[in-house]
């Protein structure tokens, strides 16, 4: 990380304005709008769409040397993966945890302290939440205490970019690396694969918003991330035409140096063999044609 630099929650640690973030993100838990399905339920009560309750549940954590380069470095991103998601994607590769909210219930001390073992013992570059949309209040407030007690990594956000713009604004000034996905450019496929409705029109307005929060990606001397817009786009059989609207989106709409990680690895995990279209995996022809699209456009791409 950049001598210079210094993680955004820490320019809010003191003077109650993270701890007003945290306020109002805990109002959620009674009556929970926190992404696009506004379920309003109590979560000490009631399971909306996502099934999460009012409690964390972590499925694992720990240095992890899959993620983009600029994360991994030479430590490992140190990820947290969360139980439970807010989407519910047919080809989902973590069903057990996302569907079945595979993990253990933790309390939000003790997600300090997983943070602050990924930070001292560990030494990742960063705390890389995966899947936290819907933990944002006990994220946030795990964050305020383990920075209290010595947290000085980058907090990246790793989404499937099913976001509202409500609670972006909790996160600005907290996160310093948004990694969402962008699925879909259209709204059929995010409501037949992914189970939302209106995909496109709340992840291109979630995208923007996390673009004006951190523009481009930003990296040290060594090549590590330390600021910035890393998005995702899983190229998928048959959706070529859906994934040249979305590099279009991102090369039009987004600061320039964003970088766009088009990932190859689909395969149909979990139900996708019962729609045929996608009951295969990608076909290398399919993939170097988006990749040959992306080069065309100038896109900053992950190597």
């Amino acid at each position: 990380m950049s001598a210079n630099y210094e993680p955004a929650y820490l320019k809010i640690l003191s003077g109650g304005k993270l701890q007003e973030k945290i306020k109002q993100a805990k109002k959620h838990l009674t009556e929970c709008n926190l992404c696009p399905h506004n379920c309003g339920v109590n979560r000490k009560e009631k399971l909306g769409v996502c099934r999460a309750t009012d409690k964390v549940i972590v499925s694992s954590f720990g240095p992890h040397f899959g993620e983009e380069a600029p994360l991994v470095g030479t430590k490992g991103s140190g990820t947290i993966f969360f139980a439970y998601c807010n989407m519910r994607c047919v080809f989902c590769q973590n069903c057990e945890l996302s569907f079945g909210g595979e993990g253990q219930p933790v309390g939000n001390d003790e997600l300090a302290d997983i943070m602050l073992e990924l930070q001292d013992y560990y030494h990742c570059h960063n705390i890389n939440l995966v899947t936290p949309t819907h933990f944002v209040p006990n994220i946030l407030e795990a964050l305020y205490l383990a920075a209290e007690r010595g947290l000085r990594l980058p907090l990246v956000y790793n989404c499937g970019g099913y976001e509202k713009l409500e609670t972006l604004a909790l996160l600005d000034g907290v996160i310093d690396i948004y990694m969402p996905d962008f699925k879909y450019h259209l709204a059929e496929r995010g409501q037949r694969y992914s189970g939302v409705k209106n995909y496109p029109e709340m992840v291109k307005k979630a995208l923007k918003e996390m673009d004006r929060q951190v523009g481009g990606l930003k990296t040290d001397e060594l090549g590590i991330a330390y600021r910035g817009l890393i998005i995702r786009h899983l190229v998928m059989p048959g959706g070529l035409e859906d994934t040249r609207e979305v590099l279009k989106f991102i090369k039009e709409e987004l600061s320039p140096d964003c970088l766009v990680n088009l990932m190859e690895q689909y395969y149909p995990a979990h139900r996708a063999y019962q729609y045929e279209e996608i009951s295969e995996r990608l076909s290398r022809q399919e993939y170097e044609e988006a990749l040959k699209y992306a080069g065309e456009l100038g896109l900053r791409l992950a190597g």
